[in-house]
């Protein structure tokens, strides 16, 4: 064989062997793209696209030490119960569905939006002092506007909202945050305007897991 021939085989060689080992190299690549797809999606409710709880306290951890301007703000869709019975559990997703997609188009997409079970959500934003009386409003006027189900008919929907803030409550840590947050909205209920929680609401006691209400908290939105 002259030196051009081996030359040339062993080039062939070369690139066959670079070919047949870029095949696995190819497939575990497709195998790891999509394993992250997959664990990205477990990051997210399957139902509502918002966050698990998990991923959402993750996220919100890092906003609150990011960020001076803070909020965190509970959502609890009011009558949920009642559209599951009377309407049935298609239009309560719908229902769902559609309080993530107006908390997530409200907040943006740098903020936290999770879902913590049930008809209850969570987002934990950057708001300035001087926009919360604002966005607190938008956020009530967003939540009350019906929607319709595919097959024509209008759901009339509401949600109750509370918010805690660092410089208000004192503390940055998350879980008192949010039981600050979910007292004012059970201050709230059923009223149509959101509440803005205080250093009482700290230490409201709890009944049944859930913080009761206490009077004295700001009130931003719409009238009951």
């Amino acid at each position: 064989m002259s030196p051009t021939l081996r030359v040339q085989a062993r080039t062939g060689q070369r690139t066959l062997l670079v070919t047949t080992a870029a095949l696995p190299l190819a497939g575990w690549t497709v195998h790891a793209l999509t394993l992250h797809r997959r664990l990205a999606a477990t990051k997210k409710d399957p139902l509502t696209g918002a966050l698990r709880r998990d991923a959402y306290t993750a996220r919100a951890r890092r906003i609150l030490a990011r960020h001076d301007d803070t909020a965190v703000v509970m959502v609890d869709a009011d009558r949920f119960k009642a559209i599951n019975d009377s309407l049935g559990h298609a239009a309560g997703d719908a229902v769902l569905v559609s309080i993530a997609a107006r908390l997530t188009a409200w907040a943006g997409q740098r903020a936290a939006v999770g879902r913590l079970g049930g008809d209850e959500f969570a987002i934990v934003l950057d708001l300035p002092r001087g926009a919360r009386e604002g966005r607190l409003e938008q956020l009530v006027r967003m939540l009350h506007t019906p929607i319709s189900l595919d097959d024509g008919r209008t759901i009339d929907i509401a949600a109750s909202v509370g918010a805690a803030t660092p410089d208000t409550i004192g503390t940055r840590d998350l879980g008192q945050l949010q039981r600050a947050a979910d007292a004012a909205l059970y201050d709230g209920k059923h009223t149509g305007r959101a509440h803005l929680a205080t250093t009482a609401h700290c230490t409201t006691s709890t009944i049944n897991g859930r913080r009761a209400g206490r009077p004295g908290t700001a009130m931003w939105g719409r009238a009951a």
